[in-house]
């Protein structure tokens, strides 16, 4: 059985992740923003391997999550899940960062560098990467108009190109993003068409299944079918100044020369 750590599992896609991971009889290590929001996970956390606490808005409690799941032991996988939607506004993190790009990319940045390397590393993409922006000049919407819906885009877009890049640096690491398709949760809304259960069965399926087809790197997925990613996600250029772009926000840098 293994160790999992998955963001995001209040609700949606993290929660239901959580539980059928924990059906299985894997042990998973569970993520709140905050204490009051850990309540929701009241009846399933006294059986988790572990509740961490944190907000992934900002750094330094990012760094504590880090900590938090390094004391509790090296996990098999990792799975980011945790994401917000359309922001009203830039928003300013601690940090002077757009929320939005704070907690869709710099957070899983910062955890993937942070965190004890895993065997498997499993990214929460979406469909809309692909109407996001390649260039690389205003990442943090510093200069730019604010648009809710660009730079939710932009940050799917950075996430499955940072999954990319890290199967391309790490190659004893699983690492794949997830489209887990318009679904119905809090963020997808009521009336979002797509399957709900299929949408946190890939992540799933990739963070803990022994399925020959399940080993594999760099992929991008839906519905357990592989799918083509936008061109920058498999472009190494793309890959290495996008990566550049994060280690100048946060300070730290993920990979060394020799990877």
């Amino acid at each position: 059985m293994s160790r999992i750590f998955i963001t995001g599992s209040t609700d949606g896609l993290g929660l239901a992740a959580a539980r059928t991971l924990m059906k299985e009889g894997h042990h998973v290590v569970l993520h709140a923003r905050s204490r009051e929001r850990a309540s929701a996970l009241a009846d399933i956390s006294p059986t988790a391997l572990g509740l961490v606490i944190g907000d992934l808005a900002s750094a330094t409690e990012t760094r504590s999550i880090a900590e938090q799941v390094n004391a509790i032991g090296r996990m098999d996988a990792v799975i980011h899940n945790a994401g917000i939607y359309l922001e009203r506004s830039r928003g300013e993190t601690p940090e002077g960062h757009a929320k939005t790009r704070a907690v869709n990319v710099l957070a899983p940045y910062l955890l993937t560098a942070w965190i004890t390397r895993p065997d498997r590393l499993v990214y929460l993409s979406s469909g809309m990467h692909r109407s996001g922006s390649s260039a690389l000049d205003d990442i943090d919407w510093k200069e730019r108009p604010w648009s809710a819906s660009q730079a939710y885009s932009e940050s799917k877009l950075y996430i499955a190109t940072l999954a990319a890049a890290i199967a391309r640096h790490w190659p004893d690491v699983l690492s794949n993003a997830v489209d887990p398709g318009w679904v119905p949760t809090k963020m997808g809304g009521a009336g979002a068409p797509d399957d709900l259960e299929m949408g946190h069965l890939t992540q799933t399926w990739l963070a803990a299944s022994d399925a020959g087809v399940t080993k594999v790197s760099g992929g991008y997925w839906y519905h357990r079918q592989r799918r083509e990613a936008v061109a920058e996600v498999g472009d190494p250029g793309f890959q290495d100044g996008l990566v550049e772009k994060l280690a100048g926000l946060t300070g730290v840098r993920l990979f060394t020369e020799r990877e």
